[in-house]
């Protein structure tokens, strides 16, 4: 057998992990399972938003997908073909409970306790989520998020998945990226459901929040040695200039972006410059509400893609010399340490995950049918060495999950971006490993990876935020 580990040269620095740092990749149920009305599941948000003309490009829907719900025995064994550790995946709740309350899918359930079965079987550790944004469809039909009673269903559908999975399922995470659910979902309409209403997606954020808790609570009375957190999806937030005013602009933004879901959950308060600045429309926050949000977490899962450099005008500005991917991200993987010393920082937080990171970009089919993706390769190695910096000064990271495991439906953008350390044909199904995640795969065997001397001490010696 050929030996494929990565050899460090002497010349090179040898960028390593601790011994128990957890390699895995991340997927979402609408985006990779298919199946969307089989073995009676119900319908989601997604499937009536991608449903509805216009909403989706090119009309794409998340029907079929990556056909993961029939395929998931072969995935499984291109995870640990791959060496991964650690798989993050979501819950499909209409799969699980159709209309969102009431019966339960047994049939729903049984995919959840199969996938996590062949993963232990292959010596991976599952970390599911409870809420990856596919919301049964008839709960939006009652106010969905805005509701208040959706708190109360959510922790229900929690228990429900808690005593079926925990006593295989250690690690959990209740709600991903609501500050995304809120925005881009209820503000600015490009997601599910479609709804513009900044006073509805403020109430939207804050439901989440007491959502999370009470699955949080949920899941501990059923597992007490359940390790329960969260995933935010957080930019860095940069000032475009030396000017006072850019500074205050880029502070505002955090506040309002990041600040919104790390004060709650973890100093017990919203921000107050981003409360005052959103006036009658902030939230209605009932007595106990604060203290339901602001629990003792296991662990904070951090989603990283891009930072965010806000003008004096309060516009986000281009940088000229940047690399951008194809979602129109520029790639800051220095702003990923920044903002991994500053929240780390700002707050007292328990372990960290780095819970989605990586890019979209082009791949290029060779004709031996290998897949090229060097753009990816070289994202994922430059974050990769900013988060070991980041450990080296203290942020208590714990492991890394790549975006994605599969290529898949990129939401609003349907197929049209590739995400995936191994492509998917749309049309045959067919699986082919990239070579960004041959390399991954190598780091993750090897705990490690080769850098170059003056690359490693360039992000080494770099200063961090004020």
């Amino acid at each position: 057998m050929v030996d494929h580990r990565i050899s460090f040269p002497t010349a090179d620095y040898c960028v390593t992990f601790p011994r128990q740092f957890l390699w895995g990749a991340a997927t979402a149920s609408y985006q990779i399972e298919g199946a969307w009305d089989r073995d009676g599941k119900g319908e989601s948000i997604w499937d009536r938003f991608s449903h509805t003309p216009g909403m989706v490009r090119d009309g794409d829907t998340g029907d079929r997908a990556c056909d993961h719900y029939d395929r998931m025995e072969e995935d499984v064994k291109i995870m640990r073909q791959l060496g991964l550790k650690a798989y993050r995946f979501s819950i499909s709740w209409p799969r699980v409970i159709p209309g969102g309350s009431g019966p339960v899918n047994l049939k729903g359930l049984d995919f959840y306790d199969r996938l996590v079965d062949r993963l232990l079987e292959a010596d991976i550790e599952p970390f599911v989520t409870l809420y990856h944004w596919d919301l049964p469809q008839r709960l939006q039909d009652i106010g969905g998020w805005v509701n208040q009673d959706i708190a109360a269903h959510f922790a229900d559908y929690t228990a429900v998945v808690a005593r079926r999975l925990g006593d295989r399922v250690s690690n959990w995470i209740t709600i991903n990226e609501p500050w995304v659910i809120a925005h881009l979902g209820h503000l600015t309409g490009e997601h599910a459901p479609g709804l513009k209403d900044r006073r509805i997606a403020l109430m939207v954020a804050h439901n989440l929040l007491v959502a999370h808790g009470r699955a949080t609570r949920t899941l501990r009375e059923n597992n007490p040695l359940a390790q329960v957190g969260i995933a935010l999806s957080m930019r860095h937030i940069e000032p475009a200039d030396e000017s006072q005013e850019a500074a205050d602009m880029a502070r505002i933004r955090w506040e309002e972006e990041a600040a919104w879901f790390l004060d709650p959950l973890f100093k017990g308060h919203y921000p107050p410059g981003a409360w005052a600045n959103f006036g009658a429309d902030v939230p209605e926050v009932r007595p106990m509400d604060m203290a339901t949000i602001c629990q003792n977490l296991d662990f904070l899962g951090i989603n990283y893609y891009t930072r965010a450099v806000i003008s004096k005008e309060d516009q986000e500005v281009r940088q000229n010399k940047s690399v951008y991917t194809e979602m129109d991200w520029e790639v800051s993987p220095e702003s990923l340490k920044d903002l991994l010393l500053r929240i780390s920082d700002e707050y007292h937080l328990p372990p960290i995950y780095i819970t989605e990171n990586g890019a979209a970009f082009e791949d290029r089919v060779e004709k031996d049918g290998t897949i090229s993706d060097e753009s990816r390769r070289l994202y994922l190695k430059e974050h990769l060495l900013n988060i070991r910096i980041a450990m080296e000064h203290g942020t208590g990271l714990k492991g890394y999950f790549v975006w994605s495991l599969l290529d898949n439906f990129e939401w609003a953008h349907g197929y049209s971006k590739r995400f995936g350390i191994v492509r998917v044909d749309y049309k045959s199904q067919k699986r082919t490993i990239k070579d960004s995640g041959n390399w991954y795969a190598e780091v993750a065997r090897n705990n490690g990876f080769a850098a170059e001397k003056a690359e490693y001490e360039r992000v080494a010696t770099a200063g961090s935020p004020a």
